[in-house]
């Protein structure tokens, strides 16, 4: 079978490997979609993501979708959990495993991820979908996931005002989660200018770039970029006493801001560590309508461009990039 392989800064290989066996309670998948996020791209252009760097060669990946070829889903499309918690430890008995300290997660470490021909997983970490889903809408129901568990940590209420700042894919989700709950969306900022009409697509009314005039009166605040100017733009949407969910990861591990600004304000910050038991969740929003996901994929390449496909969603000059392994 094919993988491709980041052996380090910029370096994604492509190469013929063993196909693996599973283990007891694993299925083996046959991976028809991988979606490229922000922290892939960390990966490939930084080399890591803050104190985690690239050791041995590794298949990058946990966006993930295939065809189970055994186990209780054989020949169903199924969706990849790729994290792997312990299940054991306080912090995922108390219902928080997404901040579990020995998860284990596709594409990072030692685990191999999902830009491969066949992969094998931990069947209980595997979600049959829908008849008709395809394998691009079961990737991104992990992005989507990230959106529900920021969405969670927003604590909206009913008649609040939501804003966002970065309307790439997770950023577009909120805006999505936003209207399909019926709450105000506020403000939409974004500097891309095919992003920001995305965002009018979905139904945002007022979208803005950097450095246009903002409306200080929202409740919450999703920032999904990383970026400083992103923070300093969420905390001066916010109203005095509202929240500002931090979802992006910045590029140099450092988040600032103007401590004054957040101060005066009375601010509630909370930060977004991937997400818990949420693909349940994901499906039945997707099943019922509530999302669409079809629209955020603008590009689909095979894994023989593996490379060429992360080089195109560094640029950013889409939205979601998929690489299909069985194209």
């Amino acid at each position: 079978m094919k993988a491709a392989r980041l052996y380090g800064l910029g370096d994604v290989r492509v190469a013929d490997e063993t196909e693996p066996t599973p283990r007891e309670g694993e299925t083996r998948v046959q991976v028809r979609a991988v979606g490229l996020c922000g922290s892939d791209l960390h990966w490939f252009t930084d080399g890591g993501i803050g104190d985690a760097t690239i050791g041995e060669p590794l298949v990058p990946g946990h966006e993930i979708a295939g065809i189970a070829l055994d186990g209780p889903h054989a020949g169903r499309v199924v969706a990849v959990d790729p994290a792997i918690p312990c299940e054991h430890c306080a912090r995922c008995l108390e219902g928080n495993p997404n901040l579990c300290p020995q998860v284990r997660f596709s594409g990072h470490g030692d685990v191999d991820g999902g830009v491969r021909e066949i992969m094998t997983w931990p069947t209980h970490r595997i979600f049959p979908l829908p008849e008709g889903t395809t394998p691009d809408e079961g990737a991104m129901l992990e992005p989507l996931g990230v959106a529900i568990h920021s969405w969670d940590l927003g604590h909206a209420r009913l008649g609040d005002v939501v804003s966002v700042v970065g309307a790439g894919p997770i950023g577009l989700l909120l805006v999505q989660l936003a209207l399909s709950a019926g709450h105000t969306l506020g403000t939409v900022v974004e500097p891309l200018e095919h992003r920001r009409a995305a965002a009018a697509d979905l139904g945002a009314g007022h979208v803005v770039a950097p450095g246009e005039p903002l409306e200080p009166a929202s409740d919450v605040v999703f920032e999904v970029s990383g970026q400083p100017d992103a923070v300093r733009a969420s905390l001066e949407l916010a109203r005095p006493g509202g929240r500002v969910v931090l979802v992006g990861i910045p590029d140099d591990d450092v988040t600032t801001f103007p401590a004054a600004l957040a101060r005066r304000k009375g601010l509630t910050i909370a930060i977004v560590r991937r997400m818990p038991e949420v693909y349940p969740r994901a499906i039945d929003l997707l099943a019922r309508g509530r999302v669409d996901l079809t629209p955020l994929v603008s590009r689909r390449f095979s894994i023989d461009d593996a490379a060429e496909a992360f080089r195109h969603a560094s640029g950013r000059s889409g939205l979601k990039i998929i690489i299909d392994p069985g194209m």
